[in-house]
């Protein structure tokens, strides 16, 4: 699953980027500067595999993780090729949803792509793009469908659909905004990889004097969570130059230089919560003396599928799951303790994983 990383140049994209997956993508005080899409993979950060690698003795520890892709700064004009920025807009189709960071500090050393600092502008100069760019790739699928139609008719509902969502667009509207009339018309939409259909979170970044209260001091923190709230997108509050100091320590020191900020997790730690949460993602577990790892599925994976994730043959020779949440687990002290208590359940095919679900697969292929 894949995050793209968008904003105007100058907000702190890269540098979150860097803090995320400490790639080292390039990151300089001039547009453009990053020009081929920077893809990292990031840690999904989760207390409950510190606690079972702890009660299990485990060598080794295996966290669950999520893609983000940096694409260039966008400007306005993007979609009309301004800035270069309409060879970075195909790297955004490519992805399930958007991180969306959005500058709220002011600084006469960072210069700012239009000259001020405006959160609201900002957020729109690059929805509109976005408009634009969904606006040209309808057009050309309704050009090509309007003539496939004459010889398959079957086509004319797809072909009804897509002149329904450029007039949204048109409109200036986003087509997530759009309310799909059956399953069928909705898969289709989502078959289009519009890019104002992705889920959007917006990223604040704001200066390190406004991380302690969360940004509620801050007023043009206030303008973006006014805004997001209309589309029903969460904000976070991160300060990238914060948060690129404190992917270069250890955790110790870490959670040390929280403190003194007076937060118990970083706000980058909370956005790659809420990212994993927002693709519809969750983590069962499994545990052991050779390692402690987090698997990633989407929620309402079943039993037999999860322990696909595993290998093939769990899925194919499934005959149970042996299962336990992982506080009852930690409760009962260890997996023979929970079993005698009858905290241990036999699960079959049609079980639903649930998120923290500490899973014992039993297969015969």
């Amino acid at each position: 699953m894949k995050l793209g990383i968008v904003g105007l140049p100058n907000v702190g994209k890269s540098t979150l980027f860097n803090s995320l997956t400490k790639a080292g993508a390039e990151s300089a005080n001039y547009p453009f500067c990053t020009i081929d899409p920077n893809v990292g993979v990031a840690v999904v950060p989760d207390h409950r595999l510190d606690l079972l690698t702890e009660m299990y003795h485990s060598r080794k520890t295996t966290p669950a993780v999520i893609e983000f892709v940096d694409i260039a700064g966008l400007v306005k004009g993007a979609s009309k090729g301004e800035g270069l920025g309409n060879q970075f807009l195909s790297h955004i189709r490519e992805v399930d949803a958007i991180v969306h960071v959005v500058r709220c500090f002011e600084d006469p050393n960072v210069i700012h792509v239009d000259g001020s600092v405006d959160p609201v502008r900002d957020i729109e100069t690059i929805n509109l793009e976005l408009i634009f760019s969904d606006l040209e790739v309808l057009e050309r699928r309704i050009s090509k469908t309007s003539h496939s139609v004459m010889g398959d008719k079957s086509l004319q509902p797809q072909l009804d659909t897509m002149k329904k969502l450029k007039a949204l667009l048109e409109d200036g509207k986003p087509i997530k905004s759009y309310e799909p009339a059956d399953d069928e018309e909705a898969a289709f939409i989502s078959s289009l990889d519009m890019l104002t259909d992705k889920p959007v979170i917006y990223a604040a970044n704001v200066s390190e004097d406004d991380l302690a209260d969360d940004g509620a001091s801050n007023p043009m923190v206030q303008q973006v969570r006014e805004y997001a709230k209309k589309e029903g997108s969460e904000v976070y509050v991160v300060c990238a130059k914060i948060e690129e100091e404190l992917s270069e320590l250890d955790d110790d020191e870490k959670k040390e230089f929280l403190e003194t900020l007076g937060m118990k997790e970083s706000g980058l730690d909370k956005l790659i919560a809420a990212s994993y949460d927002l693709l519809g993602l969750i983590s069962f577990l499994t545990a052991g003396e050779q390692e402690t790892r987090a698997w990633t599925i989407r929620k309402g994976t079943k039993a037999p599928q999860a322990a696909g994730k595993i290998h093939s043959d769990f899925e194919r020779g499934f005959i149970r799951a042996e299962v336990i949440n992982y506080q009852e687990l930690l409760d009962a002290g260890t997996y023979n303790a929970a079993r005698e208590k009858g905290l241990i359940r036999l699960e079959g095919k049609d079980y639903v994983m649930q998120d923290g679900d500490v899973v014992l697969f039993r297969f015969n292929v």
